[in-house]
């Protein structure tokens, strides 16, 4: 989600540690979230359980209540692209899901997403597997030029470089819903595009935190919103995928604050090391 625009945050390393507590948090529990998609489980369970596991961690949802959204998670199924509120919906086997979920501690926010196909590999749609997999390393490579880019605007242009050049049926970028910056809200300036643009955006700089979250689609770019006021969903009801990180940028490189390690395992093939806060 990206809503209201403030002035950039710039963070303390101390800050950013307690937003790497919240983000490792975030993510043990959107691992144990995506191992209980079974086939037979409900979104509403999936979304007891991310509740329960950050309350015992010390953490809080940073969605439930947000602009009134009902939930600690949000659960996108199939044409589902983002903010799918979780109720008695019944997972199938071969359903594209996407999980996004945050977490605060001490006052200080993490935003991660993921998305996994139900049943795994026996279930899947190859079409689906590629749409996930081009969409993760779409983020992971707006997340490696960070280390080097001069721009906002420079993140945009990796993931779009990378998600055009794939060969076949190309997959399309969705512009309307974008990444932002995060800190002591989970969302603030500046807007992160997925894709590439004239306007570059401000300048790179140490203490900026950033969401970096494309979402893809196998069909059309239109979309719209369901009656519940929330769930966007593809006018074609072609599948989508969304994935996000929130990585920090600081004086000797950057950490991927919602990654165990970092996001050095993703990273190396990219050419990038992720340095420690310290």
């Amino acid at each position: 989600m990206a809503f209201g625009q403030q002035r950039i945050e710039y963070k303390t390393i101390d800050q950013m540690r307690i937003m790497h507590r919240s983000g490792l948090i975030l993510d043990d529990a959107l691992d144990q979230v995506i191992a209980a998609a079974a086939p037979g489980t409900t979104t509403g369970e999936l979304d007891a359980i991310f509740a329960r596991l950050i309350k015992k961690a010390g953490a809080t949802s940073n969605f439930l209540g947000y602009y009134d959204y009902p939930a600690s998670i949000c659960t996108s199924v199939n044409e589902e692209v983002v903010h799918g509120i979780p109720g008695q919906r019944a997972l199938k086997a071969g359903d594209v899901l996407s999980i996004d979920g945050g977490a605060i501690v001490e006052g200080w926010h993490s935003d991660s997403a993921r998305t996994t196909i139900v049943g795994g590999a026996t279930a899947e749609d190859p079409q689906d597997r590629r749409l996930s997999d081009v969409t993760e390393e779409g983020m992971w490579r707006g997340i490696a030029a960070m280390a080097t880019a001069k721009y906002v605007g420079d993140i945009g242009d990796a993931i779009d470089e990378y998600v055009t050049s794939q060969p076949g049926n190309p997959l399309g970028i969705l512009e309307d819903y974008v990444g932002h910056g995060i800190g002591s809200a989970m969302h603030m300036a500046p807007d992160v595009l997925n894709y590439s643009s004239k306007h570059r955006g401000p300048k790179l700089k140490p203490g900026m935190c950033l969401a970096i979250e494309p979402m893809l689609v196998r069909g059309g770019l239109e979309t719209r919103t369901l009656a519940d006021d929330w769930t966007v969903v593809t006018e074609d009801r072609a599948r989508a995928a969304h994935w996000e990180h929130s990585v920090a940028v600081h004086a000797k490189g950057i950490w991927v604050l919602t990654a165990a390690d970092g996001g050095a395992g993703r990273l190396a093939p990219l050419g990038v090391t992720p340095v420690p806060l310290g």
